[in-house]
């Protein structure tokens, strides 16, 4: 598979090890994959394991998720040279994303309605989101912080990808569902057998294993009401004051859309550059009016990120702006664990 979309043109991008972490990164074959790798993850600790064997993605979900094609950490705007204006052009490259968890299907989702959804649609966002072709690997092993079946987004995919495999062991083989026509042509490329009744129930047994070894939980009843109404409550104070304001939590978010622009001067051309970056609600800057940061305290903005996620993204966008992925409770440097936080602010 990996040989036929290079062969059509893709940049296959999947799950390798680096520094001990599984990231995303361009791979070439198989031997690339962290086979016989897992992982441990609770809040604030990550750690690779050893699991041996032939299972290929026994992982949960590491830090990168689609956002980085779809919405690139930075994108250049323009450039001026010689007092000329040189606009940049947008990359769209092809590029098949191997791997893609259900939880992270359903944040392309999110995406593609904060982006498409609107009265003016992001014609560079439509030009990226159409260049992936989308790969499923359904979650067989969720990590200590996951809670996609209270989010309703996993562990398996249903919906948004091109292609979706279940990987079964012993026999060790993939079962392999398609999910578009693009999909289809690559499914029919592969060196495949019929799957018998034997395969489906494997691979619905992994999905139901997997359900029910969610690290987390979330109770969402009422949430778009008391979560806003508790805008006073002591908690906020709390977290407030463990909070490093340090940014992990959204640029490890697989829906924070947050930007600003930076300018750049090169030291040898003269040239200046405007470029779009990922930001975050948590830096002080980001919501400074008239000179003054309208959340000067950690609390104020861990209130807003919050409240945002789980309550006004539904007055905002109709849905919710967590996907269960847990990424945020892994990757705080001091554990904060949103459910936590959502549980006791109830």
């Amino acid at each position: 598979m990996i040989d036929d979309l290079r062969s059509r043109g893709y940049t296959v991008v999947g799950p390798t090890i680096k520094n001990r972490v599984v990231r995303m990164s361009e791979i070439s074959s198989e031997t690339d994959l962290p086979k016989g790798s897992g992982d441990e993850q609770e809040p604030g600790r990550y750690r690779m394991t050893e699991r041996g064997g032939e299972m290929m993605f026994d992982f949960a979900a590491g830090p990168d998720s689609a956002k980085r094609y779809t919405q690139p950490p930075r994108q250049a705007l323009f450039r001026v040279r010689d007092e000329t204006v040189e606009e940049a052009e947008p990359e769209a490259p092809s590029v098949a994303l191997l791997g893609v968890r259900a939880c992270d299907l359903a944040a392309i989702a999110v995406q593609d309605r904060v982006f498409l959804g609107g009265r003016h649609p992001d014609p560079v966002y439509r030009r990226r989101r159409d260049a992936l072709f989308l790969v499923a690997v359904n979650c067989a092993v969720p990590g200590g912080t996951c809670f996609c079946v209270s989010m309703g987004t996993g562990p398996r995919a249903t919906t948004g990808f091109d292609l979706a495999l279940t990987e079964l062991a012993d026999p060790h083989r993939f079962l392999v569902e398609v999910g578009s026509e693009r999909g289809e042509a690559v499914a029919r490329g592969l060196d495949r057998a019929p799957a018998d009744e034997a395969d489906i129930t494997a691979a619905r047994e992994v999905s139901r294993t997997a359900a029910g070894h969610m690290g987390r939980q979330v109770d969402l009843d009422g949430v778009r009401d008391w979560l806003p109404a508790a805008h006073d409550s002591p908690r906020w104070q709390d977290v407030g004051s463990r909070c490093l304001s340090c940014t992990n939590c959204t640029m490890v978010c697989p829906t924070c859309f947050c930007t600003t622009v930076e300018d750049t001067t090169g030291f040898t051309d003269g040239a200046a550059e405007r470029a779009e970056v990922w930001d975050s609600c948590f830096t002080l800057e980001f919501s400074e009016t008239g000179g003054a940061p309208v959340r000067g305290s950690g609390s104020a903005r861990y209130r807003q990120w919050l409240t945002h996620k789980f309550a006004t993204w539904y007055d905002q966008f109709g849905m919710s702006g967590c996907v269960g992925c847990g990424r945020c409770v892994t990757w705080c440097p001091v554990g904060i664990d949103v459910t936590e936080e959502l549980a006791c602010i109830r």
